[in-house]
């Protein structure tokens, strides 16, 4: 036998019917790239000296250099290059000779992992051009000395994230030329809270600092009664921890391809961080018996725990929630993802998610542990993190619970969330991941009942304010302990929170046994509501509006709230709250208005002056529930821009911008950019102020250079409003 092609099939690896490609879920394997990629034959004279030759490249990776500093990744102890995602970064390219743009071409090529395709953004060629876009890859010369360019480079603001090898690639006639493989070139990406169009930008700079950039933290403890507290040291930047991080991913077996999703790291991480089902990081125990391992109360930090893992591949032993929680959260933040640790005190742990702990007694009286399934914890500690949900409703962004104590299983692993917190407080918990079992956790009935001798069950006692008594984490900056207890649920008793928890059960209808009919929604009422349409700085009307179709007469308690959203969707405060009982006569329909007043909004309104409002009704006769939710968006005025003067390439011509002020109010410290790519270099110019109804005009000169269609752009910013825009497509004439 022919033991050369033997062995040459040993060598490729094993495909399935369904793929094309094995899976690529390792960021630290790599491919064989080609130094020479010839086009077909090479002619016999063609020698690859003669052409474009890349003798070095510098990164500026060391931490007081431009780029590390700039992308807030000074602090990693790490020697390669560290940059977020959607920001630019510069490195400098050595040539062989002067680069010559009219007949050298080369570019950029990004590759991650063992199979890089375009299409899975483990291969991104990027290509050297006149324009940067924001938030999409490219690159710009900025410099040219000598033998020497100076690249600004921008990455993509939803690239995957991870380790990425460079390489320089140059055309020539016959063949693709290339640096061989260079470690010292390799660039980290991460994801960027300072860049808005990251899905997990965060807008303020103290809560960034904190939830990004600091390395150590407090876990809350004890019980209600007694609150403890101890610091944690996360450690994100030491040596290797962000290769451990990237690590747990391709444990994990994330598909490169989904790397640049935080919802799907968030949800393979909670189940990786413990050792159940996939041989995770940490195996817990609560049983007191700590053998071959440490006690999960002596860890200090998360740095030992992740090493040991990342060089041992077995889990560590041992750990309680708030170890999980810790080393979670060094995951988060040493890959950029907002992060904290949350303590809710009188945690439920509810076994089958139907929203009560069911304690059943027995004859004396006593709970029979036969039966009972259900638990609550002194204190439960679990991390949240910042996002975008483009996968959920408008409005709930932002805070997401993810979980990585094993408790329960969800979708058939040990895993939890990442679940919306503004989802949970209104009781939506139709929205995925594992809503309804943190709900369950802060919010859960619990329900004493006995058995009778016939079987009947009879509920004994109901205790409604137990559970998720008091939710803490620390405060921004500080080592205090902040309340967050209403992020999670209204007040307790108020009609607001049992609203929620009706809302809750409703939407957990699935999970309700049979005997629990009394949970069919109300058919013969519908409610609706409508948001007048209307321009900032202008009161409006939200109207409420029933119809009976019964014969019975009813009153609905009704509450409506309305939060200020980012523009993504990510709650940032609630500026309206507004209860009132409604009559609903029968057979007939009433309306009911609630006034939105300029003031209420104006003081904490976002940029995209976009509002969110949740109203819920409790029909009282009947206890039936009526929820519904809508997003609306306040008209913002925009800025008009003109020309003057004849539109050729080379000739001066005028650019005129307009604003008028719409708001009861001065506009103070305004600050205007105009910038057209080919027309104009971007142009600020700043204005003290701008008195109510008066209108601002500038104008300013330029040579455009380019001809052809081009797009002028206009912005204007100050503290009270944001997003104001103009835009006008010109027509530049060749001359």
């Amino acid at each position: 036998p022919d033991l050369t092609t033997s062995t040459r099939e040993e060598k490729k690896p094993p495909l399935n019917g369904r793929r094309a490609l094995p899976p690529n879920n390792s960021n630290d394997e790599e491919n064989e790239v080609p130094e020479v990629d010839p086009f077909g034959l090479i002619p016999r004279g063609f020698n690859p000296k003669d052409y474009l030759r890349v003798v070095d490249i510098y990164m500026f990776k060391d931490p007081q250099e431009i780029n590390k500093q700039q992308h807030h990744t000074d602090k990693y102890y790490n020697p390669k290059l560290i940059v977020r995602r959607g920001q630019p970064f510069q490195i400098q390219i050595d040539f062989n000779r002067p680069y010559r743009p009219e007949t050298d071409q080369f570019w950029l090529e990004f590759l991650m992992g063992r199979y890089p395709q375009q299409n899975k953004g483990t291969y991104i060629p990027v290509i050297v051009g006149n324009v940067l876009k924001p938030g999409e890859w490219g690159a710009k010369i900025t410099h040219r000395e000598n033998n020497s360019i100076r690249l600004v480079i921008m990455s993509s603001a939803t690239c995957i994230i991870g380790k990425f090898r460079l390489y320089v690639a140059v055309w020539t006639p016959f063949a693709i030329l290339r640096t061989r493989r260079n470690p010292a070139t390799d660039t980290y990406i991460l994801f960027n809270p300072w860049c808005q169009k990251d899905a997990v930008y965060m807008d303020d700079e103290k809560e960034r600092e904190e939830y990004v950039l600091n390395d150590v933290g407090i876990v809350f403890h004890g019980n209600v009664e007694d609150i403890k507290s101890r610091s944690w040291s996360y450690g994100q930047f030491e040596e290797n921890i962000l290769d451990a991080c990237l690590f747990l991913m391709d444990k994990a077996e994330l598909e490169l391809s989904g790397r640049g999703n935080p919802i799907k790291i968030c949800r393979v991480a909670s189940a990786v961080i413990n050792s159940r089902d996939d041989n995770g990081v940490i195996a817990g125990s609560w049983n007191n018996s700590y053998d071959y391992g440490v006690a999960p109360s002596a860890w200090t930090g998360s740095v030992d725990i992740l090493l040991e893992y990342y060089s041992s591949k077995q889990p560590v032993r041992y750990g309680q929630c708030w170890v999980f929680a810790g080393v979670f959260n060094t995951f988060l933040r040493c890959l950029g993802i907002p992060a904290r640790l949350i303590t809710n005190y009188s945690s439920a742990h509810d076994n089958n998610a139907n929203l009560r702990l069911d304690f059943f007694l027995d004859d004396e009286g006593k709970v029979d542990t036969r039966l009972t399934k259900d638990s609550v914890w002194n204190y439960h500690c679990w991390n949240e993190a910042w996002m975008t949900r483009p996968d959920l409703p408008v409005g709930f962004g932002g805070w997401q619970v993810v979980d990585g104590t094993p408790q329960e299983t969800s979708d058939g692993m040990y895993r939890c969330g990442p679940a919306s917190v503004q989802a949970i407080k209104h009781g939506h918990v139709c929205f995925q991941f594992d809503a309804p079992f943190v709900y369950a956790e802060v919010n859960s009935d619990i329900i004493f009942s006995r058995m009778e001798k016939n079987g009947t069950q009879v509920i004994e006692k109901i205790d409604t304010t137990h559970i998720g008594q008091l939710i803490v984490t620390k405060e921004v900056g500080g080592d205090g302990m902040v309340e967050i207890t209403e992020e999670y649920k209204f007040r307790e008793g108020s009609d607001e929170e049992r609203l929620a928890l009706e809302t809750a059960v409703m939407y957990g209808v699935k999970k309700q046994t049979t005997r629990d009919i009394s949970y069919q929604p109300q058919t013969d009422i519908d409610m609706d509501f409508q948001v007048q349409k209307a321009v900032l700085g202008n009161d409006f009307k939200v109207t409420i509006t029933f119809r009976n179709r019964s014969r019975n007469s009813y009153t609905a308690t009704t509450y409506l709230s309305g939060n200020i959203v980012f523009y993504t969707g990510v709650p940032k405060s609630e500026f309206k709250k507004h209860s009132f009982s409604a009559k609903l006569e029968p057979s007939s329909s009433s309306s009911f208005d609630v006034v939105i007043k300029s003031s209420e909004y104006m003081s904490d309104l976002l940029e995209q002056a976009s509002f969110h409002f949740f109203v819920t009704a409790r029909i009282n006769e009947t206890g039936k529930i009526l929820a519904m939710q809508k997003a609306t968006v306040l008209e913002i005025p925009t800025l008009r821009i003109k020309t003057k003067g004849e539109l050729v390439a080379g000739k001066e011509m005028s650019v005129i911008v307009e604003f008028t002020n719409p708001l009861k109010q001065t506009l103070e410290n305004v600050t205007l950019r105009l910038e057209g790519p080919g027309v104009l270099r971007t142009i600020k110019k700043e204005f003290r102020s701008i008195p109510m109804n008066s209108t601002l005009t500038w104008e300013v000169k330029c040579i455009p250079m380019r001809p052809g269609l081009r797009k002028l752009i206009a912005s204007l910013n100050c503290d009270a409003l944001r997003h104001v825009y103009g835009e006008l497509n010109v027509h530049i004439q060749k001359p």
